[in-house]
């Protein structure tokens, strides 16, 4: 992967495109995490890699293209949702929530608790829990620091917990 992003940082649009092919499964599902819709996620995959193809020469090491390319989704996906005034999550937590012992009743209060989260404490729950990033993971992919991923952590489990003890969701 290292050489082809070497050559794709000297031009060349086929070593771009093999990298693309190499990465768009876990792009779109990443981006279908934020906006919960296939065409939306698509539209946003689409952007990401655009914005990806036009800088790939600001890429200092290779070897963190994924990381590289995942950030630039993040900013993207977090870009459409503003212009959109929305905020989505994926339909499939079946995992976790079975992980957790939770019935369909409170897999979808739940869901619904994730969803009324702001922005901030959305993507960090997403990406720990989701995805499986550590905090120091999520602090580099969202350029903040530790501290503020562990707050927001913190902050938006606690509002879960409350929000699935109340019932009431």
């Amino acid at each position: 992967m290292v050489d082809l992003v070497k050559k794709a940082k000297k031009g060349n649009a086929k070593a771009f495109q093999e990298l693309i092919q190499l990465e768009k499964a876990r792009l779109y599902r990443m981006a279908y995490l934020y906006v919960k819709n296939e065409n939306d996620a698509l539209d946003v995959v689409q952007e990401a890699v655009y914005k990806a193809y036009v800088s790939i020469d600001k890429l200092k090491q290779p070897h963190y293209f994924s990381t590289w390319i995942t950030r630039i989704l993040i900013h993207a996906a977090l870009d459409f949702i503003r212009k959109h005034e929305k905020m989505t999550l994926k339909d499939d937590l079946d995992d976790v929530a079975k992980e957790q012992d939770l019935g369909i009743e409170d897999r979808m209060d739940l869901v619904r608790a994730i969803e009324r989260l702001d922005v901030p404490y959305k993507t960090v729950i997403i990406l720990r829990y989701y995805k499986d990033l550590t905090v120091k993971q999520i602090a580099e992919l969202l350029e903040c620091p530790e501290g503020t991923v562990k707050v927001r952590l913190h902050r938006a489990i606690s509002y879960l917990k409350t929000e699935m003890k109340k019932g009431c969701v």
